[in-house]
């Protein structure tokens, strides 16, 4: 492609600045800047419209670092000092909307000279705009300021990340022959059984009086019964397998947990799957390696340059992608938990099973490889688990542990056995129709639950959990 400087351009164009603009603009194609970056046209006129990232002024001409949002990479605006543009509005953070031509700086970097250019809102820096051009800031800083974030160069970059790997997660899906299916958000069921739901009632006393019953609490009125904000799509998910095949679900889930760690959210979203006929557990962790795999990779071949401006990785970081997964036992697990003790800064207390701390070790013990753990003992885990056939004490279950943040899926085979499932069933769970599932043509399966934000986590080495979704909720925090 031969190099032409904008003045060689501008001087071959011969411009009607009296021509009718509102018709120029119509009929010149509108770009972003992702897609104007892959096959250039120098020489084309353009459309652009973002907001300036950052501002150089020199004597005949304005710099402009124009973002749009559809990717890392910041677009070079000339502006001349002439134009009639509001020049002093031409401010980083303002918004504009601009219409000129496609030339190639002395480097051969694309750029834009701008023959039109109109702010369509100043950015008030003097009322305490919070980012200034160039600067970087700290994630915990960024925070203050959830309605602003998507403004700054990483955030966008992770929002974009995020938005490529759930349309992979779902592609995946669709290519190995699932049904997605949205499973209700508000339920009467507490599928975990550890009492971390959000109850739903009304915040409207007249209604609750209208619908009010004789004998029926407030917090039962509105659907005659005790409502709650997910924890898992899980149970719903097996009812529809039992009639549909292989099905998941992907959405909201909360957890009312008195904790602000860096991994815990109060609402997160969960990839939830389920699989009819399935009586072994080692065809449950291929397709959740397979599933991981394939979305990491679909990520590092069309989103790099994001994942860059999220965190830069060391080259052999997610080499992983290339390994198998390791599985062990839980039993195995504490073996080397214990062999490893002198590892840990608190004693090692195998009693209380094992702790995040633990979990991140033998991730890295293993090679920093996500690795799957398997065989746990049936009291540390929830009812629907089913029940090893040559040890009654342990379940058909696993967590996969990922690096630098422990456990990211959960899954198992469910218990088919109608007898035993009626027995741990919890007296007050309401689960009369969980168990006409095993009466009515039930058959075996098994599923598995996959944190998206500890995915992304794992991923783009993000540090805290709150900086992977937009608008984090946590224990005192609820703002917007």
């Amino acid at each position: 492609m031969k190099k032409m400087g904008f003045r060689h351009i501008y001087s071959k164009i011969n411009l009607n600045f009296t021509r009718n603009f509102k018709y120029f603009y119509s009929s010149l194609e509108k770009y972003d800047i992702a897609n104007l970056l892959k096959e250039p046209q120098i020489g084309n006129e353009v459309i652009m419209k973002g907001w300036i990232a950052n501002v150089r002024k020199q004597k005949q001409h304005i710099f402009l670092d124009l973002n749009d949002g559809s990717t890392s990479d910041r677009l070079q605006v000339i502006v001349p000092s002439s134009l009639d543009c509001n020049i002093k509005d031409l401010l980083p953070g303002s918004s504009v909307r601009m219409m000129g031509f496609l030339t190639l700086s002395p480097k051969g970097n694309v750029e834009v000279f701008a023959k039109d250019l109109k702010v369509l809102s100043k950015c008030s820096t003097e009322e305490g705009y919070p980012f200034a051009p160039r600067k970087q800031y700290s994630p915990e800083y960024l925070r203050q300021y959830f309605h602003l974030r998507s403004k700054t160069r990483k955030f966008s970059s992770l929002l974009r990340v995020r938005s490529a790997a759930a349309f992979a997660f779902h592609s995946a899906f669709k290519d190995e022959g699932f049904t997605n299916v949205h499973t209700p958000i508000l339920t009467s069921n507490d599928c975990e059984g550890a009492g971390e739901a959000f109850k739903v009632v009304p915040d409207n006393e007249n209604l609750l009086k209208q619908m009010a019953k004789p004998k029926i609490p407030s917090d039962e009125i509105f659907f005659d019964r005790k409502s709650y904000l997910t924890v898992s799509g899980q149970l719903h998910l097996e009812a529809i397998a039992n009639g549909l095949g292989k099905v998941y679900t992907f959405g909201p889930t909360f957890r009312a947990e008195n904790s602000k760690s860096r991994l815990h959210l109060a609402e997160f979203y969960m990839i939830e799957a389920e699989i009819p006929f399935l009586q072994e557990i080692k065809p449950l962790l291929k397709t959740v390696e397979g599933l991981i795999k394939k979305v990491t990779s679909h990520l590092l071949e069309n989103n790099l340059a994001d994942i860059h401006t999220c965190q830069e990785l060391q080259k052999n970081e997610l080499e992983w992608i290339n390994k198998e997964f390791p599985i062990l036992t839980y039993d195995e697990a504490l073996k080397i938990i214990a062999d490893c003790s002198s590892e840990f800064q608190e004693p090692v207390d195998l009693q209380n099973g094992i702790k995040k701390e633990h979990e991140l070790f033998l991730v890295k013990y293993l090679g920093n490889i996500p690795t799957f753990i398997i065989d746990w003992p049936k009291d540390d885990k929830p009812f629907y688990m089913k029940e090893k056939s040559d040890d009654n004490t342990k379940v058909s279950a696993f967590d996969l542990l990922a690096p630098g943040v422990g456990e990211i899926v959960g899954g198992s085979l469910r218990e088919d056995d109608l007898v035993k499932l009626s027995e741990k069933i919890p007296d007050n769970a309401n689960l009369n129709w969980y168990l006409d599932l095993r009466k009515y043509g039930g058959v075996p399966t098994g599923g598995f639950g996959l944190g998206f934000e500890r995915f992304l986590q794992a991923i783009l080495k993000i540090e805290n959990i709150k900086d992977t979704i937009p608008f984090p909720r946590w224990p005192h925090n609820c703002s917007m």
